[in-house]
């Protein structure tokens, strides 16, 4: 009896490694870029250029977004240099046009190349913002009511245009993209979706 108990525990004690062994397998980074880049050789130069991470990009993969408080400032630093601000010094924009950019998520697809119409923020995708929209993702915090809960105040319309343009100039390794410095959406635009979140007669706010 005892050795079958014995036999029983060694092949569930072997199994749960193998389980383990396939939850965790050690994969060559080398070999994966390999196999990424072999598989982008037909698509257009600009699209493999995607491919290559930027100083940014290579720390915080290497430290799985949990950079170290040393490095995490350097990259706050630097990407806020980066930043573009209106020539016009305005940071709100049309919130019409705004709603319709966080509604779309058109561009920097296979099949939306080459580019028939503007890039879309796709915000809803990760954020609520109007009450009303029943559709929307919850990767970020909600956003409704968001200038309201700031009184509106012109230096959080400055906040929000950095955080749009390049979130990692406020928080390292942020999940959001950098709509700004990667180029996918304007500065005219970025200040149109600045406007959705601070105008008050934005529905984002009613």
């Amino acid at each position: 009896m005892r050795k079958g108990i014995a036999a029983l525990v060694a092949v569930s004690l072997a199994g749960g490694a193998a389980a383990y062994a396939q939850q965790k397998p050690a994969v060559d980074a080398a070999k994966v870029d390999q196999v990424m880049k072999a598989s982008w050789k037909s698509a257009a130069p600009e699209w493999q250029a995607r491919l290559e991470q930027d100083q940014t990009m290579k720390e915080c993969t290497t430290s799985h977004n949990t950079p170290s408080n040393a490095v995490a400032n350097a990259i706050i630093a630097r990407e806020k240099a980066n930043i573009v601000y209106p020539a016009d010094g305005k940071f709100i924009g049309d919130w019409k046009k705004g709603e319709k950019l966080a509604q779309s998520g058109y561009g920097l697809r296979f099949s939306d190349y080459p580019a028939a119409r503007e890039n879309g923020g796709n915000c809803y995708a990760c954020h609520q913002l109007d009450k009303k929209e029943a559709s929307f993702g919850t990767l970020g915090p909600s956003l409704h009511a968001y200038g309201k809960s700031r009184n509106f105040a012109e230096r959080e319309a400055k906040v929000v245009y950095e955080r749009i343009y390049n979130p990692q100039a406020h928080v390292a390794c942020a999940n959001m993209p950098r709509f700004g410095t990667n180029k996918v959406l304007t500065v005219e635009q970025i200040k149109d979706i600045v406007a959705l979140l601070m105008d008050p007669e934005s529905p984002v706010n009613k």
